[in-house]
């Protein structure tokens, strides 16, 4: 059974793309809010998710950083990048100040990334 660590509610600001004679690329630019059992907080600047579209291949890799609390109530901040994926969803890689969310950096993390109205909700889990 998974443990889920953290749901981010995306919300998208902005899109900004380009038509090159290979490939297209679109950045989407991000803010939301974070919450769970082991942190509360929001992203700090804007996220962006940048897609990559081949004839071949979509390459997707969002990148982006929170800001606000750990459960045990100090503040700290958490990076976030989701750029490889499997059958078993997105394997997020975490980088955080927090002492108490350290053990984060090293576990195998699994996330799921479903649309919402207003962009995307993104749940992480222990794997």
């Amino acid at each position: 059974m998974r443990t889920k660590l953290l749901t981010i509610d995306v919300d998208i600001r902005e899109v900004y793309g380009v038509e090159g004679h290979t490939c297209s690329v679109n950045m989407v630019c991000f803010g939301g809010t974070a919450s769970g059992e082991y942190f509360t907080g929001k992203v700090i600047g804007p996220g962006v998710d940048t897609q990559t579209i081949t004839k071949k291949q979509s390459l997707l890799s969002a990148r982006y950083m929170l800001e606000g609390a750990d459960c045990a109530g100090k503040t700290c901040r958490i990076f976030i990048e989701n750029s490889t994926r499997d059958k078993e969803g997105w394997h997020p890689r975490i980088v955080t100040d927090s002492e108490t969310l350290a053990s984060w950096e090293t576990e195998k993390l699994v996330a799921s990334v479903d649309p919402t109205e207003t962009g995307v909700l993104v749940q992480i889990f222990r794997a």
